[in-house]
């Protein structure tokens, strides 16, 4: 017996991506690389809260509590008056976001150190937690200057090409 040959057909034009992606919305190396990052993360939460299975859940309950409830608003009320004062189209703003994302990043890494709420760093690594806060500085002073520098080569190029542009004032 066997298949009708229009069934048959059928299971032979069955694309598995096309499956995936029509199901999930992307490719199966997206949903396995979601499926990793958070199995890391679960991970990283149990190890971190000790076996705590009830303070992991409200660990990251709270954490995009925290992020879409107040750390959005305040980012993107920051970036719309950033937008407003150097104008969106201008390519300025990109020359302040870059490090402030950055910076802004390493802070949220780094928080408990920075602070100096870590109470358990000290002696598991021997190390003070007391340089983090001036390392966080330097870094982002550097970030700063990095973009400035960058802001400034793309000022001359940008001069440069438009000059390269313009009409002889030939008479």
């Amino acid at each position: 017996m066997g298949f009708p040959a229009d069934l048959w057909s059928v299971v032979n034009s069955v694309n598995p991506r096309a499956v995936v992606r029509r199901l999930y919305g992307e490719g199966p190396l997206h949903l396995l690389l979601m499926a990793a990052s958070f199995a890391l993360a679960g991970y990283a939460g149990v190890r971190l809260l000790a076996g705590d299975a009830f303070g992991v859940v409200v660990w990251f309950i709270g954490a995009a509590l925290v992020h879409d409830l107040v750390l959005v608003p305040v980012y993107a009320s920051a970036d719309r008056l950033l937008c407003r004062s150097v104008g969106r189209r201008s390519g300025l703003v990109n020359f302040v976001r870059v490090p402030v994302l950055l910076s802004g990043l390493l802070l949220l890494v780094w928080f408990p150190l920075i602070t100096r709420r870590a109470e358990r760093y000290e002696p598991a690594s021997g190390l003070s937690p007391d340089v983090f806060l001036g390392n966080w500085l330097l870094t982002t002073a550097a970030l700063f200057l990095v973009s400035g520098l960058c802001l400034v080569v793309w000022t001359v190029r940008l001069r440069r090409r438009e000059m390269k542009e313009r009409p002889s004032a030939s008479h």
